[in-house]
Order: C-alpha cells, then sequence, then structure tokens
C-alpha cells in the first residue's frame, strides 16, 4: 500500500525535564503524518468534515524502541495497512536522524457521520482516490 513520510522537528515544548519527547506527543506526530498522506492523495480532512464525515480514533498502538530528543529531525513514515471498510487503519514507523527506528504505531479510526454519530461505510470518493494512487 502506499507509502508517505514527512519529517519533524522535535520542539522544546514536546519534551520533559530530561529532553526526551514526552509520550503523549506521538500521537500528535501520527496524526500530522496520517493528515499529509491523505492530502497528497488529494483527500482533504477540513473539507471530509465540512460534508458530514468525522474520523476519530479508536485504536492507538505505540511501540517504543528509543528515545527521541529536544531538536531531533524525526521521520515519520505512514502507510495504509488495508482498503477501508467502516474503518481505516495506518501503520507508522518513525525514526531518527541515523535511520534508527524509535517507534512504531498503529491507529484505527472509524468513518462515522458528524451530526448522528453513527458508522458508515468507507464514501465513494475516498475508495476511488485510493485505488486511482495505490
Amino acid at each position: 500500500m502506499k507509502i508517505d513520510e514527512i519529517q519533524i522537528r522535535v520542539r522544546y515544548g514536546e519534551t520533559d525535564q530530561m529532553g526526551i519527547v514526552h509520550h503523549s506527543n506521538y500521537a500528535l506526530y501520527l496524526e500530522m503524518a496520517r493528515i499529509e498522506w491523505l492530502r497528497k492523495l488529494g483527500i482533504s480532512y477540513k473539507k471530509m468534515e465540512e460534508d458530514g464525515l468525522i474520523l476519530p480514533v479508536v485504536s492507538l498502538t505505540l511501540n517504543f524502541k528509543k528515545s527521541a530528543y529536544y531538536d531531533d529531525v524525526i521521520k515519520v513514515k505512514t502507510q495504509l495497512k488495508k482498503m477501508p471498510m467502516a474503518t481505516i487503519e495506518f501503520e507508522y514507523e518513525i525514526t531518527n536522524e541515523q535511520d534508527e527506528i524509535i517507534t512504531t504505531a498503529n491507529t484505527v479510526l472509524a468513518f462515522l457521520d458528524t451530526k448522528s454519530k453513527r458508522p458508515l461505510r468507507a464514501p465513494k470518493f475516498i475508495l476511488d482516490c485510493l485505488k486511482d494512487n495505490l
């Protein structure tokens, strides 16, 4: 499946007193990577929400291998695990400047109607876009 990669420079406010990235920031890094992955396929998260579709995270798994530190440039590689149905699943690999894996992760998001908060099948425009770009 299609892979995308972004770079993020670790900011001071994302670290603890030891200069190590606090674990809570990894969810933000994954969100940044996921939104860019969609954007590069021509899918606007903002437009989806305006059109009544939301994608809440229903599962998040993080496996820490090494630490990231203040001012490091980390790379977040994002890959769609399988074609979406009522959920969409991504796998991630975060590496440091030495290309060492520091974190692996997985997220599952559900397609929901904004108003009713009821599950939906993956919209046709997303499936079409994925088929055209994979």
